[in-house]
């Protein structure tokens, strides 16, 4: 997941060019596969040992226009461009206009991104609903149809919101949490990696291609928008009965705003607790979790809650 490119004062969500083209190359270079957004449920579905990957970019910043698509024009390399509503033709957004060229070409999507961009997680219901329906109308006036892809501003989702998600006819929808996706995977809860300055370099960016997925059957609570009573959470993991040597996953969480090793225990050789130290601090509670295999890759799991302010 790309923001911005070559908006070097935004370093938090900016990726310089020539560390783009050489992502890019690395893809390449592994042979891995650039994937179609219109073939994306095929795609989870079929092949399941291919690696493959699924390029998108949020906000639709005119940046990405001016830097980033004329490369990824270039070798016809696919992407879903998510851009909230309310933005598109301000100052330093792309234009319909700039949205309607790219989204001629067959390797394009051009997916929902809300119609404000604001914390929808604490809107109720009805807002949520009114922001979302705007976005839909929006889409199907400028671009003739309204996307099965959303991405939830922010990375953030809550039960409400997904399920808002979910009666307004969107197929999919991605946050920001760290993974990779797989058939396991809720449609609804997509991982994605984000990039910028700090995570776009190249060492880094060549662990990212290392990683697989990590199948699970459920995470416990479900509920990921948690409130001063239920934090820190209590989480658990159902795993799957074939993933081998699961006694030696590694898990960091972020509570109390400090990066540190959790506390783990299994109640059963498929069933994981993640025991918490204290409460997360920040807006956003962080969990990862990686499995090291014996060829050179590792699984990787992030888990995200959202604090609730009080």
């Amino acid at each position: 997941m790309y923001h911005r490119f070559e908006e070097n004062k935004y370093p938090s969500t900016n990726i310089r060019i020539n560390d783009f083209k050489e992502h890019i190359n690395l893809i390449k270079k592994d042979g891995i596969k650039f994937i179609n957004p219109s073939n994306f449920e095929n795609e989870l579905n079929n092949n399941k040992k291919e690696r493959k990957v699924l390029i998108t970019i949020d906000d639709g910043y005119q940046s990405f226009y001016d830097n980033a698509w004329p490369i990824l024009k270039k070798d016809k390399i696919p992407f879903i461009l998510f851009v909230s509503t309310r933005e598109v033709g301000k100052r330093g957004y792309m234009s319909w206009e700039n949205i309607r060229e790219i989204e001629k070409y067959d390797f394009v999507e051009i997916g929902n991104h809300s119609h404000t961009h604001d914390y929808l997680i604490d809107f109720e219901n009805q807002e949520i609903e009114n922001d979302l329906k705007k976005s839909i109308s929006i889409f199907k006036n400028e671009i003739g149809k309204n996307s099965a892809f959303f991405s939830y501003p922010f990375g953030e989702y809550s039960s409400s919101l997904k399920n808002i998600v979910i009666e307004l006819g969107f197929k999919y929808a991605f946050g920001q949490h760290s993974g990779v996706v797989d058939y396991t995977k809720n449609l609804f809860e997509m991982p994605r990696f984000p990039i910028n300055e700090k995570y776009g370099e190249k060492e880094r960016f060549k662990t990212i291609l290392k990683t697989l997925p990590f199948p699970y059957k459920s995470i416990q609570p479900k509920e990921r928008y948690i409130s001063d009573k239920n934090n820190p959470p209590k989480v658990n993991i159902q795993f799957f009965d074939n993933l081998k040597n699961l006694n030696k996953i590694n898990c960091f969480s972020n509570e109390e705003d400090k990066w540190r090793n959790s506390k783990i225990k299994f109640d059963s050789k498929r069933s994981l607790n993640i025991i918490l130290d204290g409460k997360f601090i920040t807006e956003r509670g962080r969990i990862n979790c990686s499995l090291r295999e014996n060829n050179g890759f590792y699984r990787w799991l992030g888990i995200q809650f959202v604090v609730k302010e009080k």
